[in-house]
């Protein structure tokens, strides 16, 4: 059966297990367990605002991954182009922050299925019919050369069947530092074949090899020239910027840059933060499914996900479309 998902969402889905009740990890003895993944994360995002979405994936085929196919499909994604295989799934061991302590991740994900699975397991012919964007990320990269080469086969099939490519930068050093000294040249591979890159001057100074600013609007504007000078097929990029007043109070505000115009949002308080895993993702679900609508419409939907999901502990954005509505309105009111 052929899928008419208008956002497929490509990359490893994960076990997470934190820590209760923001301890220190195995303060007790016990963990809470979810699954996540930033990119199922969007898809998931995606579907909670009622926009048809896909993940895709490679899974065990055991409990473990039956497990994982429900908690993505109950939100109302599309499952149904997940690989299969025997093997473990991968997982993350989180220290939530508290007061002056910084959260911290332990990754255990070396030799999934995912890692292990080859590019030709993927029917992306099938896979892609209906569909607009792909979206993917930096962490499938960051796996190994496997996974470099899975990625770089989705992003050129993608490009056949006429399917715009969305890619988040999403750099984890600590994967990366397992096998690669210089991630620069296969992340730029990855953005040349986007037409959408969700990155800061951060991440653009790291992939071109020099500095470039992004302190004021001038020199995200003048990186975002650099970026589509330098990249012939990229025609958006979007970001967040983010002041941390103290540890559980930020200031977040989002920018969108085409090759004709820019819209950058006012800062919006964020406080009260519970989980800031997954923010970035909520993000890039908003810009995705508003840019059809412009860049200000996708920078200020993207900005009010990513704002809300700081309220919601676990890897996933649960705001309805209803309720980023309320949130534009200001409705901060208990609703009755």
């Amino acid at each position: 059966m052929g899928h008419c998902a208008r956002i497929l969402c490509f990359g490893e889905l994960l076990l997470r297990l934190s820590a209760p009740d923001r301890e220190h990890l195995f303060q007790q003895n016990r963990l809470d367990a979810q699954f996540g993944g930033a990119e199922a994360n969007v898809a998931v995002a995606l579907a909670r605002l009622g926009v048809p979405s896909a993940a895709v994936s490679a899974l065990p085929d055991d409990a473990v991954g039956d497990g994982v196919v429900d908690a993505i499909r109950r939100h109302g994604v599309d499952v149904s182009g997940m690989v299969r295989a025997p093997g473990r799934l991968g997982l993350y061991y989180l220290t939530p922050g508290a007061g002056l302590r910084a959260s911290a991740i332990v990754y255990d994900r070396a030799g999934s299925v995912f890692a292990e699975t080859p590019a030709s397991a993927y029917d992306w012919p099938r896979l892609l019919q209906g569909v607009e964007w792909l979206h993917l990320s930096g962490i499938t990269p960051a796996l190994g050369p496997g996974p470099v080469e899975v990625g770089l086969a989705a992003i050129a099939a993608a490009r056949d069947a006429g399917v715009k490519v969305s890619f988040d930068g999403n750099f984890r050093g600590s994967l990366w530092a397992r096998w690669c000294p210089d991630p620069a040249p296969i992340l730029a591979r990855y953005i040349a074949g986007a037409d959408l890159l969700f990155g800061n001057h951060r991440d653009l100074s790291l992939v071109l090899g020099r500095q470039l600013g992004g302190d004021n609007a001038a020199a995200r504007r003048e990186t975002a020239l650099v970026a589509f000078d330098h990249f012939p097929r990229l025609s958006v990029i979007a970001c967040t910027a983010r002041t941390i007043v103290g540890p559980d109070h930020h200031r977040l505000s989002a920018r969108i840059d085409t090759r004709g115009e820019a819209h950058e949002t006012a800062e919006i308080d964020v406080p009260q933060i519970v989980d800031r895993i997954g923010t970035g993702d909520a993000f890039a679900a908003g810009v995705l499914a508003r840019l059809a609508d412009g860049p200000t419409a996708a920078a200020e939907t993207g900005l009010a996900l990513g704002a809300l999901k700081h309220a919601t502990p676990g890897d996933h954005s649960f705001t309805t479309a209803r309720e980023l509505a309320e949130f534009a309105r200001g409705g901060l009111e208990v609703r009755r």
